[in-house]
C-alpha cells in the first residue's frame, strides 16, 4: 500500500499548485511541537483504552482491527489514515459489500458517536500526517473536485478535529465545512486551537451533530459536486 501512496503523491502534489500561505510564529515554529507533545502525551495516559477497544474490535467485528484509507494530507500529500474497524465485511451474493448503514453494526455505532474509533489517528498525528487540530482529511476521490478556494484546506496538515466539526461535526453541507476549513486555515493561532479542542470534548461527551455516512451525512462532495455542474449546465 505504501508503494501506491508514493505514486498517488508523484500524482497530486505538483509543484506550484500549492502558493504560499502567510505563517505565524505558532503554526511555523509550535503547532508541530505541540502536536507530537500532546499525540505522544495522549497516547500514553490513553494506552488502556487503546488495548480495550482493540480487543473489543477484535472480539465483535474480526480481524483486521484497524482501518487503513489513503487520505490526502499537507499539500495534498497521500497518506494512510488509521482508525479502529466499526464495520463487518457483510457482502451480498455476488461478493459485493453490503450498503455501510447495514455492515455498521451497533457497537460501530458506538465507537464512532463516541469517537474512540479516531484514537489511531494519534499515530498519524506523532508521525506528522496529521495535527490534533485542522480540516478533516476528506477522500482521495475528492481531490479533482476541488475549486480553488477549497483546495486552501490543503495548505495545513488534516486534524483530528477542527472548526468545522465543532460547528456541525459530520452534518453540515458541504459548502459551510470547507468555509469553515478556510477560515482556519487563515486564522491559525494556539488560542484558537484550545478553544476547538474543549468545543471537541464537549460535542464528543454530548454526542452531537454526528452524523452516519449513507444515512443522514451529506451525500459524498463528488456526487455532490457533479449535482452542481450539471444543474449549471456545465
Amino acid at each position: 500500500m505504501q508503494a501506491e501512496v508514493n505514486q498517488e503523491n508523484k500524482l497530486y502534489n505538483k509543484p506550484g499548485v500549492m502558493p504560499l500561505v502567510k505563517s505565524g510564529p505558532y503554526k511555523k515554529y509550535f503547532k508541530r511541537l505541540v502536536d507530537i507533545c500532546c499525540s505522544l502525551l495522549t497516547i500514553i495516559i490513553l494506552s488502556p483504552v487503546l488495548i480495550i477497544t482493540a480487543t473489543l474490535v477484535r472480539a465483535k467485528l474480526g480481524s483486521p482491527i484497524i482501518f487503513k484509507q489513503k487520505r490526502p494530507g499537507l499539500n495534498e500529500k497521500i497518506f494512510i489514515l488509521c482508525k479502529f474497524r466499526t464495520m463487518t465485511d457483510e457482502r451480498d451474493e455476488n461478493g459485493e459489500f453490503l450498503p455501510d448503514s447495514v455492515r455498521l453494526t451497533k457497537f460501530g455505532r458506538l465507537l464512532r458517536s463516541t469517537s474512540l474509533d479516531e484514537l489511531p489517528e494519534l499515530w498519524n498525528i506523532l508521525k506528522g500526517d496529521m495535527s490534533v487540530i485542522g480540516p478533516r482529511p476528506l477522500a482521495v476521490q475528492y481531490l479533482s473536485y476541488y475549486n480553488d478556494f477549497e483546495k486552501q484546506r490543503h495548505y495545513v496538515r488534516p486534524g483530528l478535529s477542527g472548526l468545522a466539526q465543532v460547528h456541525g461535526r459530520n452534518t453540515s453541507v458541504w459548502d459551510q465545512r470547507f468555509a469553515y476549513d478556510v477560515e482556519y486555515v487563515n486564522s491559525i493561532n494556539f488560542l484558537g486551537d484550545v478553544e476547538i479542542v474543549f468545543e471537541t470534548i464537549i460535542k464528543i461527551v454530548k454526542r452531537e451533530d454526528i452524523g452516519e455516512r449513507g444515512v443522514d451525512a451529506p451525500t459524498d462532495f463528488d456526487k455532490y459536486r457533479e449535482q452542481q455542474l450539471k444543474m449549471r449546465g456545465e
